[in-house]
């Protein structure tokens, strides 16, 4: 009986080993074949696509070359030691405000509810918080127009940014000033993930990539917006925000 079960088992193996001349292929063969199949496949098991990575425009080297200075920002960004700490974060806040604001206006016109009808950077989608804590989804332009005003109302009370010497800032300073950065930041993203085509055709790229480089700096140096905030655009942030003497050897000519 051993014997017959080992002989058997032997054919059936042969058989197994043996190819087919009608199908050409062992089953050995066939494995291998759907494994490269499904290795080369662009599909998911269940037969849908996977979602396809958009061309991230502003990364390519063409584009991140072109600054508008040779300054070097980590030098510009520290604090000077006559200049009190919260003196300096609200002249640079301020300015900030300033320059993300108009930066934006240059592309306003192409930023409307059709053509984002969601405030997004790379796959990021932020929803507005209302001052009773209500989350809301909204238009890019609506989220903008949110963070704008906001800023400004801060910005301009006397209260929160004091202009008159000897006005003490408020202990909520510090963390207000964290909330507008964020808030830039995302106003930043967005420009880039959805209207650097619009920024190139103004050849505006050089201005953005300065500004943009300076506001990392500056929020890195004074740890005013979380990482985790920012590691959506780490990529463009290695590439921008590099020492002075690589920044020189990219200077736009002008």
């Amino acid at each position: 009986m051993v014997g017959d079960h080992c002989s058997h088992s032997g054919e059936r193996q042969a058989l197994h080993s043996q190819t087919s001349p009608k199908s050409g292929l062992s089953c050995k063969m066939v494995l291998q074949a759907v494994g490269k199949v499904l290795r080369k496949s662009k599909t998911k098991p269940n037969g849908k696509k996977p979602p396809t990575e958009e061309k991230k425009l502003y990364l390519e080297t063409e584009y991140t070359k072109v600054r508008v200075t040779d300054i070097d920002l980590k030098e510009l960004v520290v604090l000077p030691r006559e200049i009190d700490l919260n003196e300096w974060l609200a002249s640079n806040t301020t300015t900030f405000f300033n320059l993300i604001n108009l930066q934006y206006s240059t592309i306003s016109e192409f930023c409307t509810g059709e053509t984002c009808q969601a405030m997004s950077a790379c796959n990021t989608q932020y929803y507005w918080n209302d001052e009773r804590g209500k989350k809301t989804k909204c238009t890019a332009p609506q989220y903008v127009d949110f963070v704008m005003s906001l800023v400004q109302k801060l910005v301009t009370d006397d209260d929160i940014f004091p202009t008159k010497y000897g006005k003490e800032f408020p202990n909520s300073f510090e963390s207000l000033v964290k909330k507008i950065c964020r808030y830039l930041f995302h106003v930043l993203a967005h420009i880039y993930w959805a209207h650097f085509k619009e920024t190139v055709a103004l050849d505006l790229q050089g201005h953005l990539n300065t500004l943009y480089a300076h506001f990392i700096v500056f929020i890195r140096e004074f740890n005013l917006v979380d990482p985790k905030e920012t590691s959506i655009m780490d990529d463009l942030s290695e590439v921008l925000c590099s020492s002075s003497a690589d920044a020189q050897n990219h200077v736009k000519e002008r």
